[in-house]
């Protein structure tokens, strides 16, 4: 039997290119993990980029030298008195309306007072009694200091008459003080102008029932001064060092456009409002012709010669923290750093900052809630302030 036959060996050309197949797989996933690892490196340094807030800059304008203070002031009469009905009754009449110019003591009101006229009689008579019986102590006192000298009397007796008429003296004193306080005020039934002005109120109609004992107690009549007004302003703190009584200021009214008023300050309060952080300021101004209407509004303007004024920035780059109120910049790192400012005034689109900045700094332009101190950020544009 003849043995089988040794199997036929491969052919040399395909043990080649088995091999070169090999090497080509091996070779394409190779260039497959290069090729994966590169765009996963893109996609996280694009990823990262895009991490980055961008920011804009605006530089810190130039503060003008000597620049006016302009505040708002509330204009006030002179002299102003608001007329209450200090004695109990009912409104007899009314005199003078709202508008009219009175002299001083000029009548204004008269208040019919039933129950104080008759309390004045009282009064009237018991003044009668008490010097009838002063009288009467007085002619028994003499009597008995008579007999005391014939020794008809005792001693005792005699200075019981002399103490009971010191107590009638007294009595008739008491009973003069009490119809004087009532007669008083009777004179407050008429309501008389305190000092030459205007009428500005009148709340009295004939019938009206008036008086302390009243509820809601309001003034018949009020009566302002306004030959001249006093202005008083809220100065904010930074400017109270510079508030110096003499110093001039400008007033504005919008109810005459291109009209000025000028007077000089006569007064400050001295002391900073705890509740806004401002220093009250009075102006004196003359009001020809009564122009200026008590309790209207006008803008002050001081003349700040001499004196450097503040930077003014928009209020959307204010940064607000526990710690006090901040602007962010960027460093040449790219990284944020806060920077704390003292606010002057609120002038509604911007801020005076008297404290922190100076001009030509760079500030980020409306940051966002969340910037932090370190954090990096991109530059964008830069634009001006």
């Amino acid at each position: 039997m003849q043995s089988d036959a040794t199997a036929p060996a491969a052919p040399k050309g395909l043990k080649t290119a088995g091999i070169v197949a090999g090497v080509v797989a091996i070779g394409v996933v190779a260039a497959g993990a290069v090729i994966r690892h590169r765009d996963t490196r893109e996609a996280q340094e694009w990823s990262d980029a895009r991490s980055i807030p961008t920011v804009h800059l605006i530089a810190v304008p130039s503060a003008a030298s000597g620049a006016p203070l302009s505040l708002p002031g509330t204009i006030e009469a002179w002299n102003n008195a608001k007329l209450y009905a200090r004695v109990g009754g009912y409104v007899k009449a009314w005199y003078r309306d709202i508008g009219a110019d009175v002299p001083a003591g000029t009548a204004l009101g008269q208040i019919d007072t039933p129950e104080l006229d008759q309390q004045i009689i009282q009064a009237r008579a018991a003044l009668a009694r008490a010097r009838a019986n002063a009288a009467l102590a007085k002619s028994t006192a003499v009597r008995w200091n008579d007999l005391l000298t014939t020794n008809s009397v005792s001693h005792q007796e005699v200075d019981e008459k002399n103490g009971d008429l010191l107590a009638q003296n007294a009595a008739v004193q008491a009973a003069e003080a009490d119809l004087g306080r009532l007669t008083a005020l009777k004179g407050f039934a008429t309501l008389r102008a305190p000092f030459a002005g205007v009428v500005t109120q009148r709340a009295a109609d004939i019938g009206d029932l008036v008086g302390p004992g009243t509820s809601a107690q309001q003034p018949l009549f009020s009566v302002a001064d306004i030959h001249r007004m006093r202005v008083y302003v809220s100065v904010p703190q930074a400017y109270s060092a510079a508030m110096k009584p003499g110093m001039t200021a400008t007033v504005t009214v919008p109810d005459y456009p291109g009209r000025t008023w000028k007077g000089p300050v006569i007064g400050t309060s001295g002391a900073i409002s705890g509740q806004s952080g401002t220093f009250q300021v009075q102006v004196a101004i003359d009001n020809p012709g009564e122009a200026l209407k008590a309790g209207g509004y006008g803008q002050v303007s001081f003349d700040m010669a001499g004196r450097e004024s503040a930077v003014q920035i928009p209020s959307n780059t204010l940064v607000f923290r526990a710690a006090g109120t901040e602007v962010a910049t960027v460093g040449p790192d790219g990284k944020v750093h806060l920077v704390a400012i003292t606010i002057g005034r609120d002038l509604g689109g911007k801020v005076e900052i008297t404290h922190g900045l100076k001009p030509g700094m760079k500030i980020v332009d409306n940051p966002p809630d969340s910037i932090a101190e370190g954090e990096l950020v991109r530059v964008g544009t830069q634009s001006n302030g």
